[in-house]
């Protein structure tokens, strides 16, 4: 599978930015801010981000 960005990785899990931040347990001005700068993304977050939109977290990043 190829790597896809956070924010498509939402997207193909069905998640609103407001309902995937909830979840994280984040701003959803955050989490927008993130989508956009993944650098910034720490690894536990990246690893809720795996769970939560059920796809290997290899693959979510570029």
């Amino acid at each position: 599978m190829p790597k896809i960005t956070a924010k498509a990785a939402r997207v193909n899990a069905n998640l609103t930015l407001k309902e995937a931040a909830k979840k994280l347990g984040v701003s959803y001005q955050n989490l927008s801010i993130l989508e956009n700068d993944e650098d910034k993304i720490t690894l536990g977050l990246a690893k809720k981000m795996s769970h939560i939109y059920q796809i290997p977290m290899d693959f979510i990043f570029k």
